[in-house]
């Protein structure tokens, strides 16, 4: 019996011993993770401190990004706490090394691109596309769309400044009066009155941005009734078709984010100018290449420091439809109205940038 009570205290000593060091044990572990996650919690309170607001430029391209050397002296030296990049292109095209020349512009591309066609639908349903991936990331706080054969006016301080100067959105929205681009079909779901026209070129606010991709019931409507008139680039030099000018003229991406808005009776919270300089006067050009539906396209001869200067020296853009004129301010003081400018070759970026006429830096 002496033995048996002896060999029972023996294992309840080891089994109270065995329970005293898995204690410790476990005070010493949740020390150590408590310790992990206070200073892991540090770390991320600090990050989200210095995390600033974000500019995400939305690319849109057919396939490469032609002007990608102009965009990465725009972009060099800058922290990417500030901006993020996103570009739609031809379903499948990657942005690596043997397709850019930027570094900037690696697996940027959103896996999701489609078939964009120029006056069509497919580019509203693009802009949405990358807008979807853009809000993905919660400190991306402005939304700014940018051509293929844009270029930055200034440098990214500057315009990262001037846009988020305000707390509305950048866009080019006035009321469309002219015959033929409104459709009928489209009341009572968009009513005449909120029917807006401008450039798709915007730099939206997040909660415009969100808007536009929930949007199921507007867009559906342009799918349907918003398209453009069926006639060759250059009309003015072939036989109209017969009947052509019973067509309604509706260029989806010049009428949907304006037309959204002022629906939603939003306009109240968009500064209505753009920051996306294009050139449409083509009067007078004998260039058939200048004439037709499109804009200007500067080549290399027009990359002088006069056309710069010009650019950047407007101050004021004048509504015909509303008689209206902006004048062009930030923080309540006289400012330029463009940031950005299109439409521009490669070549005569690039003289741009190597003259130094662009102050990136």
């Amino acid at each position: 019996m002496k033995r048996r009570s002896s060999h029972s205290r023996w294992i309840r000593k080891i089994l109270a011993l065995l329970l005293l060091s898995f204690c410790t044990a476990s005070l010493v572990l949740m020390q150590t993770n408590y310790g992990h996650i206070t200073m892991l919690s540090s770390l991320v309170s600090h990050e989200a401190v210095d995390q600033k607001p974000k500019i995400a430029f939305l690319f849109i391209a057919r396939n490469r990004l032609p002007l990608d050397l102009v965009w990465d002296a725009f972009f060099k030296g800058e922290k990417e706490s500030r901006f993020s990049i996103y570009v739609h292109s031809r379903p499948g095209f990657l942005f690596n090394k043997d397709t850019t020349r930027s570094a900037y512009f690696y697996g940027r591309q959103v896996n999701n691109s489609i078939q964009v066609d120029w006056g069509e639908s497919s580019m509203i349903e693009a802009e949405r596309i990358l807008l979807r991936n853009a809000l993905k990331d919660p400190f991306n706080e402005r939304f700014a769309f940018v051509s293929d054969s844009c270029i930055p006016l200034y440098n990214f301080s500057y315009i990262y400044d001037y846009i988020m100067s305000t707390s509305t959105s950048y866009l080019d929205s006035f009321a469309d009066t002219k015959e033929g681009r409104y459709n009928p079909k489209m009341h009572p779901i968009i009513p005449v009155h909120n029917w807006r026209k401008g450039s798709q070129w915007a730099v939206l606010v997040r909660k415009h941005a969100k808007t536009m991709v929930d949007d199921d019931i507007v867009f559906p409507e342009f799918q349907k009734h918003c398209r453009r008139r069926s006639l060759p680039e250059f009309w003015r030099d072939q036989p109209i078709p017969a009947n052509a000018w019973k067509e309604h003229n509706c260029i989806p991406d010049e009428h949907y984010v304006q037309t959204l808005l002022a629906r939603r009776g939003l306009e109240e919270e968009i500064t209505r100018r753009p920051l996306t300089h294009t050139s449409w006067d083509l009067s007078s050009s004998r260039d058939k290449e200048r004439r037709g539906w499109h804009p200007v396209t500067y080549k290399l001869s027009d990359a002088t420091p006069t056309l710069m200067e010009t650019i950047k020296g407007i101050d004021n853009i004048y509504f015909e439809t509303e008689y209206r004129r902006e004048w062009c301010t930030k923080r309540e003081q006289p400012a330029p109205c463009f940031l950005f400018a299109r439409k521009f070759t490669r070549a005569a970026a690039l003289r741009l940038l190597n003259l130094s006429m662009l102050a990136l830096n």
